[in-house]
């Protein structure tokens, strides 16, 4: 035992000098990145209703994907601050979407959505109106938790249009607890033929830990620490690296599957886990999950019609962009299109222009446009760096399609 404890006593100061070490080291480094400007703070908060949302006030550097100063207002919002009182003589915009709308990529006057208000009061339809946009984008939100934005956040600005920009990549996945495959978050299903939320989420063992003192010490720790914060976003850099090269090796793969036999059908289920959940998006529902994910995502948007109807106010339905459908060279769609068993890439955009249209709902479809602008000018208009063509739209994929929905918004009746 003595001879334990003289050990003891002789590991203590060399353990001491380790720890004392690291503090030292962890203290230079602390203060070498707050001389650099280095901030990469979590703009996130948990949300009773949605999960999560954006954290009022954060601000600092965003470089996951772009480059961009962000800066949250004092809602929550990745914005300007705007009054609950809409001023006089204006017309307010509610935009609702995900990372899109979010688009913490580019500076904030880069955004589509500021794009399209500049171009939106060139128009002569606004009758000389002032034309205001606020945005309530968040990344990774899908129709139910936009839905749930609207009813939490939206009315009290007393908007005149409800912009809902639709994410055909993954707005539909995010609505089905069995293909997005997380617990956290709230999502609506069918009781008895009506549409119900589930926020089941609240009571989940992550969220309720996640609200504990020792992650609220964590996020404390990460608001203050930029070695702690530098720590956490080298991890993020390594899974979208992986990530990335996940989707070039998937994609370069070939295109065409093996010839069946004359008595065999092609069996184009046998590659759903290599080509990914999200890539199913362009196919025909091949099974009950995939239905009803349909069913659920028409049946968010035909409420938020109803909803914003009762409120005397528009609904103003857009369908984004997705990579592939936008790729300028046309022999990598068609590629990308056999690749994915699909027969058009176009094919979740032109389901919900069967709702709009059934359903009597104002609708803008970007792709086959932003489609052919790629082509014609042989640009990129979505990606960054060495992931071009992949993610979200980059400087110039926002500047088109901003101006591309200012186009149409002034050649329709939605200003009137």
């Amino acid at each position: 035992m003595k001879h334990n404890g003289g050990r003891v006593r002789k590991l203590f100061p060399k353990l001491l000098l380790i720890i004392l070490g690291f503090l030292f080291g962890a203290g230079i480094a602390e203060i070498a990145l707050r001389l650099a400007g280095y901030s990469y703070p979590e703009f996130y908060e948990l949300d009773q209703t949605r999960g999560y949302g954006l954290r009022s006030g954060s601000q600092g550097w965003y470089r996951k994907e772009g480059r961009s100063y962000v800066r949250i207002n004092s809602d929550g919002l990745r914005d300007q601050e705007h009054s609950p009182i809409k001023p006089a003589n204006t017309l307010r915009i509610a935009l609702l979407g995900d990372s899109y709308a979010e688009a913490l990529a580019v500076p904030i006057e880069q955004a589509y959505w500021s794009v399209m208000k500049s171009k939106l009061n060139e128009c002569d339809s606004a009758s000389g109106k002032a034309i205001e946009i606020i945005n309530f984008g968040v990344s990774g939100y899908g129709t139910a938790q936009e839905l749930l934005t609207l009813r939490e956040k939206v009315w009290k600005y007393s908007p005149d249009v409800v912009m809902l920009a639709v994410t055909t990549n993954n707005d539909v996945v995010d609505n089905s607890r069995a293909l997005k495959k997380v617990d956290e978050i709230p999502y609506f299903i069918y009781r008895d033929s009506q549409l119900t939320l589930d926020n089941s989420f609240q009571r989940s063992q992550t969220f309720v830990r996640r609200q504990s003192r020792l992650n609220r010490f964590g996020r404390w720790l990460r608001d203050h620490s930029r070695v702690v914060q530098a720590v956490i976003e080298g991890h993020h850099a390594l899974k979208i690296m992986s990530a990335s090269w996940r989707a070039r090796w998937s994609q370069s793969k070939p295109a065409t599957p093996p010839p069946a036999s004359p008595d065999q059908k092609p069996n184009v289920s046998t590659n759903v886990e290599e080509l990914g959940v999200d890539n199913l998006i362009y196919r025909e529902p091949e099974n009950e999950i995939w239905n009803d994910a349909w069913r659920v995502t028409e049946g968010l948007i035909t409420e938020m019609r109803d909803e914003v109807r009762a409120r005397d106010a528009k609904l103003l339905v857009v369908t984004l962009s997705n990579g592939p459908q936008v790729l300028p060279d046309p022999e990598q769609r068609e590629a990308l299109k056999k690749r994915f068993g699909a027969t058009d890439l176009l094919y979740p955009d032109n389901r919900i222009r069967l709702l709009c249209e059934r359903e009597n709902i104002s609708l803008i479809i970007l792709a086959p446009e932003l489609q052919q602008f790629a082509q014609q000018h042989n640009v990129f208009l979505h990606g960054f760096d060495k992931n071009i063509g992949n993610g979200h739209w980059n400087v110039t994929g926002n500047r088109v399609a901003g101006e591309l929905m200012a186009k149409k918004i002034c050649e329709g009746a939605l200003l009137k």
